[in-house]
């Protein structure tokens, strides 16, 4: 058993106090917990190890709430709360697809949405500590390549990890162009979605560029209502992993009354260690109409460079498809995976 140290905190100022000069990526003494879905498991499995837990509950960063044209999400609402907010469903019906196609009902009930940011990269040999694994320990090497990689990413990888990123709720959220906001002992920050998780490189123990003794507070999302109306979250998955994505795609769609599409925002997810966008591929829809090889088109430029450790090849040609099918879907309406017409 591994022992460690359990206090809470009534305020932000409260809890960045607890970390200030403690807290530590590389020795993990110090860490925020709320939901603890993720983390409580990695730390049964010895995966993670923490000397302390701040609970973070207490903190008053649950409210979501219009702010301007766009929306503030807090950090410690709940995916659930979050994907039936009548806001959320009204505005992002892309964000609601995207979590409700995440986890199961009692996981979300739980999970946070600014721990859902911060759930480490899926791979088999990350979470078998007798396996050396860059993420775990760097520099001891990565067991995935060469091994079982059916789950692993086709782009942005490094020789030194090919895991992928899991959430659901952050593919959306990179098609959306959130934005991250953080705050330390030393100030606050605001972080642009694209920018807060890292591809692994030649340092793949860091996900994201979240320094330790850090706060996620809330999240902000721009004014997206263009394209509430042609939204589509597609996820493939496989039975041995149901929840999560063999390929996922967030894609929504600004088209006007002749049909023509004005703006697009895609996004890809377990493809690679952060979600995947391309804004170029997003410009060769710009003053187009629906057109199937123009959608092909997109999914080449949106995979250019993909390549396959063996067991997932079979993944870039699916992620192909899915890209297509995601396009073709949002042209027809949005879904919002509620089981109820988008309101």
């Amino acid at each position: 058993m591994n022992p460690f140290t359990f206090s809470q905190a009534d305020n932000p100022q409260a809890a960045l106090a607890q970390v200030a000069g403690n807290a530590s990526f590389a020795g993990e003494a110090v860490r925020f917990i709320a939901g603890g879905t993720n983390l409580l498991d990695l730390m049964k499995e010895g995966v993670m190890v923490s000397s302390r837990l701040v609970d973070i509950n207490r903190l008053a960063l649950d409210k979501i709430e219009s702010e301007g044209d766009g929306l503030r999400l807090g950090a410690l609402a709940r995916n659930a709360d979050t994907a039936y907010h009548p806001l959320v469903r009204k505005r992002y019906p892309l964000l609601t697809a995207a979590i409700l196609a995440g986890a199961s009902p009692q996981l979300r009930n739980m999970a946070s949405n600014g721990g859902n940011l911060l759930q480490r990269t899926r791979c088999y040999y990350f979470y078998d500590v007798g396996t050396p694994c860059n993420k775990r320990e760097p520099g001891s090497g990565c067991s995935a390549i060469g091994g079982i990689t059916k789950q692993h990413a086709i782009l942005g990888a490094s020789e030194h990890c090919i895991a992928t990123h899991p959430s659901d709720m952050c593919v959306a959220l990179a098609a959306l162009e959130a934005t991250v906001h953080v705050e330390s002992a030393r100030g606050q920050r605001a972080i642009p979605f694209s920018e807060f998780h890292r591809l692994p490189g030649d340092a793949p123990q860091y996900d994201t560029v979240l320094e330790a003794d850090e706060l996620i507070t809330h999240l902000s999302l721009p004014d997206a209502q263009h394209y509430a109306a042609h939204s589509a979250y597609i996820k493939v998955r496989e039975r041995l992993s149901y929840a999560f994505a063999l390929v996922s795609v967030a894609a929504a769609l600004d088209i006007g009354a002749d049909g023509v599409i004005r703006s697009a925002r895609i996004a890809l997810g377990s493809v690679a260690h952060k979600p995947w966008r391309k804004p170029e591929a997003e410009a060769l829809l710009a003053g187009q109409k629906e057109d199937p090889a123009l959608f092909g088109r997109v999914a080449d430029v949106l995979l250019e460079g993909a390549a396959g450790q063996g067991h997932n090849d079979f993944k870039i040609g699916l992620a192909r498809k899915a890209i297509v099918r995601a396009l073709q879907t949002a042209v027809q309406g949005t879904v919002p995976n509620t089981g109820e017409p988008n309101d």
